[in-house]
């Protein structure tokens, strides 16, 4: 079966409502914002925006509210060339975020609002459409249906990546499932106890023979490979905003490796794409192109 699209993402979208403050305020205090604004973004839809961005094509499946901000997610996609054919629209409120941005550095912090009414159900799969794609990108949000996807995809033998974000007891399930598991920072001390990224990679490796990757902030990426890591340290940039960059990382992660690019390769890829998304605002509207990415990767040879 031809593939229709490179990448089929299962997952998490959002509008997020997000004010940009002079620090992240402590408990108990008020702080006067700088300035709001509306944004879309959501880890998958933000990954899969960027795919296409970087010249990928690419579909969402996932849940939209049937309000105002469903609606807003829906158009931002679209117009950021992502099918969204196999998505479904539920009589619920879409997924939403307050997010706090500290003008010093970029951080954030999220408070963010799911009605259960948006459950994406493993029965709601497009089974043809995952086994027909190229690579499969899910996340930890519906995990049944993320395990479901990664399923299918691998009795196609098609490759997965993961957006591994939280720790639950469906996670080392979804770790097994995926061909290439994305940690946030602090998910494999989690899942091990070791504070040390690398020990923390290698102890997993003991259980789990694929490509493990972690992205970690400010001190870049590791890939371990084998008994082999990569390590990438972050690209010095400007940053205004970090919202949306461990999933631009994903999403060149996908990229360089549908292309073919060796690991150091394609982790040096992916991290200059996500230190490029933190220049601008927004999840979205941080979205890089390919020619953005290769310029960045130039100036640091």
């Amino acid at each position: 079966m031809s593939s229709s699209f490179d990448v089929v993402g299962i997952g998490e979208n959002s509008v997020d409502l997000v004010y940009r403050v002079p620090m992240i305020p402590e408990a108990n205090a008020k702080i006067a914002a700088s300035q709001h604004r509306v944004s879309c973004g959501g880890q998958v839809a933000t990954t899969l925006a960027a795919c296409a961005a970087l010249g990928l094509r690419a579909a969402y499946v996932g849940t939209f509210g049937n309000d105002e901000n469903g609606t807003r997610i829906a158009r931002a996609l679209a117009d950021a060339r992502v099918d969204t054919s196999c998505s479904i629209v539920r009589d619920a409120p879409n997924r939403h975020a307050v997010i706090a941005v500290d003008e010093r550095n970029g951080a954030r912090t999220v408070v963010w609002h799911r009605d259960a009414g948006l459950t994406l159900t493993t029965e709601e799969l497009p089974v043809e459409v995952i086994s027909g794609a190229r690579l499969v990108h899910v996340d930890d949000l519906d995990e049944d249906a993320s395990i479901a996807a990664a399923r299918i995809a691998a009795g196609a033998g098609i490759p997965v990546t993961s957006d591994i974000d939280r720790v639950t007891r469906h996670t080392l399930t979804l770790l097994a499932e995926s061909t290439v598991p994305i940690f946030s920072a602090h998910v494999p001390s989690a899942l091990t106890g070791e504070k040390d990224p690398a020990r923390a990679l290698r102890m997993l490796r003991a259980d789990y023979p694929q490509w493990l990757c972690v992205t970690l902030g400010v001190d870049g990426a590791m890939l371990l490979e084998g008994d082999r890591l990569h390590h990438v340290p972050a690209f010095a940039v400007d940053a205004v905003d970090t919202t949306g960059a461990g999933d631009i990382f994903r999403a060149a992660f996908i990229h360089a490796l549908l292309h073919g690019r060796q690991p150091i390769e394609i982790l040096k890829f992916a991290t200059a794409a996500a230190a490029m998304s933190c220049t601008r605002e927004g999840a979205l509207t941080s979205v890089p192109e390919l020619e953005e990415v290769q310029r960045l990767l130039d100036a640091e040879v």
